[in-house]
């Protein structure tokens, strides 16, 4: 596979939801509808390996070419798993010829002349819980803080569900170890892990979604607002204003910042296991 390559040149990662998303765009445009699309990606598997994979969701309809009309599209994985893997193969090609990457022909050839499996989900009737499951999937975390079951100081242990033996695995390793593999997932700085295009497109969606809610007869609801608590509470499921020992509601008082290192080193148990942290006399 290509993942080191992505590893080693991690610009690369910028141009794979361009592809993804100009693939659904160019097979839209030969029926003459533009689609909504939002992609996330994606670099690690449940085990916390360097996996790249990208997520796209596009809807199964979209305007016609004059803006009047709202058209149902369907995509077929044989028409679109040739023109993935022309066009991912075309990108390692061009930052091999660049010294980007270091990777044989033999290699990108072996992979050319493979299938590649791209996953079709199956359209969905309920248009909430679908934004509900992907508004959690996509903005996930790489680890889930419900599937580490073990930490020491010195070692992490945590479960996953291996996709190929349909079964809860555990995976131990060393604190370092665990930094080393969780930090490689965390994107440089500026790069954006979920982007539009399409209707979505920031230049665009103003004008045409109004256009679509007209079409498809619905009313567009204004976001709920949601307060640090709530965040917090949805994030981690534990209401910060409520105390840990007698559950009594408490009051936002105040807010520290710029601890030191060797402050928040110091009692790393205590606040893995949410234990009360009492200071030396």
């Amino acid at each position: 596979m290509f993942w080191d390559s992505f590893q080693q040149d991690r610009d690369l990662l910028k141009e794979v939801a361009k592809i993804a998303a100009k693939i659904i765009q160019v097979l839209a445009g030969k029926k003459n509808i533009k689609v909504a699309i939002f992609t996330a990606m994606h670099t690690f598997g449940r085990d916390l390996k360097w996996n790249v994979h990208i997520h796209l969701s596009v809807t199964m309809g979209g305007l016609s070419e004059d803006n009047s009309q709202w058209k149902n599209i369907r995509f077929s994985k044989k028409a679109v798993m040739p023109m993935w893997r022309t066009r991912i193969v075309a990108l390692i090609r061009k930052a091999k010829k660049e010294n980007k990457i270091s990777i044989t022909n033999a290699c990108i050839e072996v992979q050319y002349h493979k299938y590649w499996n791209v996953h079709f989900a199956k359209p969905t009737s309920n248009a909430w819980r679908t934004i509900s499951y992907l508004g959690r999937y996509i903005k996930r975390p790489p680890i889930a803080q419900s599937r580490f079951e073990h930490y020491d100081g010195k070692k992490v242990t945590f479960n996953y569900l291996n996709h190929k033996t349909k079964k809860h695995q555990r995976k131990t390793f060393s604190a370092d170890d665990f930094i080393h593999r969780f930090t490689q997932h965390i994107p440089d700085k500026g790069f954006r892990m979920i982007r539009y295009y399409g209707i979505l497109a920031n230049r665009v969606r103003g004008t045409l979604l109004p256009i679509v809610y007209d079409l498809l007869n619905q009313t567009p609801q204004p976001a709920p607002f949601i307060g640090w608590a709530g965040l917090y509470k949805n994030a981690f499921g534990t209401d910060p204003l409520e105390c840990i020992l007698c559950k009594s509601p408490m009051r936002f008082v105040s807010m520290t910042f710029a601890k030191k290192a060797h402050e928040i080193k110091n009692p790393h148990k205590e606040l893995a296991t949410r234990q009360i942290i009492r200071k030396a006399a």
